[in-house]
């Protein structure tokens, strides 16, 4: 059920909570209460009607078997299952006036994805073969930098999770991944990267650079990059521009037809509530459908009219579907399809997105309230020395909410020391789930669609009375 516009409530009243006993929050003496879940930006919750629908498509196997791929008691026949879904997915990735569901795809899983897109738009030559994208934006990383162009860039040292992704790609083509990785890292004392950084970076390194690919947004900052002004300054150079939007898609909006996005992939167990590891997906804009045609064929890319005649040439689906190698899972199609539906009772992206700024944006008003949080620009002067200073934290995601999307990324202090880690045990023992990232991180994601202003305001509640017991 979609709920009113009515702050206190969430948009979906369907999903459903781990409860205090479930996750060991022994601080609580409610143990049937459901939790403080924050971390929509690691792992979804379930909806009511993913399990319903995954429910339906369990008994549809049991008294249909191998028939269901064409007769469906539900008008869901499996052959035709992902037909439900696109239509969806391209509202969520693109702006309503340019959302083309030819040009999306459920398939695969994020990792795949991206090397069959890699595979067939990352074509390096002897002068344009480089790949740009983002560091781990952490300015621990950049000890003894200066301001400098030159020390914005770093070369191959990336610890992002598509790394080994991007490095045996360079390395098929017989690359050396430390000369054909550049990395843009935030300035020194800085957190996250500027906007005028990254086209610098484009403009000066682009006849050299194959491929622009960064994360929509960056998973452990929480930031979100202006993905149309560096998708333009990408095409301006005659780069290829792929985005990765693991931490982007059913988060913030996207317009990825008309910002003219070559490609981009994503998961779907994160805003998008999919189910563990549930099936990913990708878009490939319009203007390849005739130009680059899929690599690596599978018979489920292959036009369905004779898909199972299996004719001797392979004939693939116009557009991204045809990037389709195998019949998909059904039943993590129907748990996707379930939340997507709700997306579209929501409204979309415009009304989720005006929600979700409203409630990390209370999330941030009280944490910066906190006696314990110290200003992002303070921070050197309150912690000159490694591992000085009382316990405290700052957020390094942008206060800019046209920055960021749901997720705050706490960094705790001082540096090292093992807080965070004392923090997150506390907290998590009062019920708040969050995710915590080594060493002194912790990310907290209010999700537009299932929590509210409470959740927040409880959050904040804990995470004070967890101070409170490591400095007493």
């Amino acid at each position: 059920m979609v709920e009113s516009s009515n702050s206190t409530l969430p948009l979906s009243s369907d999903f459903i909570f781990p409860i205090n006993n479930d996750v060991q929050a022994k601080s609580r003496t409610d143990a049937e209460s459901r939790v403080i879940y924050l971390c929509g930006n690691s792992l979804g919750l379930p909806s009511r009607r993913s399990v319903a629908l995954t429910q339906e498509e369990l008994a549809v196997w049991g008294t249909h078997g191998v028939v269901g791929h064409f007769r469906h008691p539900y008008d869901r026949p499996w052959v035709k299952f992902t037909d439900k879904l696109n239509p969806l997915m391209a509202e969520i990735v693109a702006i309503a006036k340019g959302a083309k569901e030819k040009e999306v795809a459920c398939m695969g899983t994020l990792t795949s994805n991206l090397h069959l897109m890699m595979d067939s738009f990352y074509k390096p030559t002897a002068d344009r073969f480089k790949i740009l994208c983002e560091a781990k934006a952490f300015p621990s990383d950049q000890v003894g930098c200066k301001n400098s162009f030159a020390s914005r860039m770093k070369i191959a040292d990336t610890i992002l999770p598509r790394k080994y992704a991007f490095a045996s790609q360079v390395k098929a083509h017989d690359l050396d991944p430390a000369t054909a990785i550049i990395e843009v890292s935030p300035r020194e004392g800085e957190y996250t990267l500027r906007e005028e950084d990254i086209l610098e970076i484009i403009a000066k390194e682009g006849p050299s650079i194959a491929l622009v690919l960064f994360s929509g947004v960056q998973y452990y900052t929480g930031q979100w990059f202006p993905m149309e002004s560096i998708t333009r300054k990408a095409k301006e150079q005659g780069c290829i521009c792929g985005w990765d939007l693991a931490h982007a898609v059913g988060n913030v909006p996207l317009g990825l037809h008309d910002w003219d996005v070559d490609f981009a992939v994503w998961c779907t167990y994160k805003y998008l509530n999919s189910s563990p590891g549930g099936i990913a997906g990708l878009f490939v804009h319009e203007k390849w459908n005739n130009v680059e045609l899929p690599k690596f064929a599978g018979w489920w890319g292959h036009e369905l009219s004779t898909r199972f005649k299996m004719p001797a040439k392979f004939s693939p689906v116009v557009g991204a579907q045809g990037f389709q190698q195998s019949n998909p899972c059904i039943l993590a199609l129907a748990s996707l399809l379930g939340s997507l539906q709700l997306f579209k009772e929501a409204g979309m992206m415009d009304p989720i997105r005006e929600r979700s700024l409203l409630l990390t944006g209370t999330l941030e008003s009280l944490l910066t309230k906190s006696k314990y949080f110290a200003p992002r620009d303070e921070v050197r002067q309150l912690y000159p020395q490694p591992g000085s200073g009382e316990p405290g934290f700052t957020i390094i995601t942008p206060s800019d909410a046209s920055q960021r999307g749901a997720q705050l990324s706490l960094l705790f202090l001082p540096i090292g020391t093992g807080i965070m880690q004392k923090i997150f045990t506390a907290i998590s023992d009062y019920g708040v789930i969050g995710d915590e990232r080594e060493p002194d991180v912790i990310r907290l994601a209010p999700a537009p669609l299932y929590n509210t202003i409470t959740d927040c305001e409880q959050a904040v509640h804990y995470l004070e009375k967890a101070f409170k017991e490591i400095t007493e």
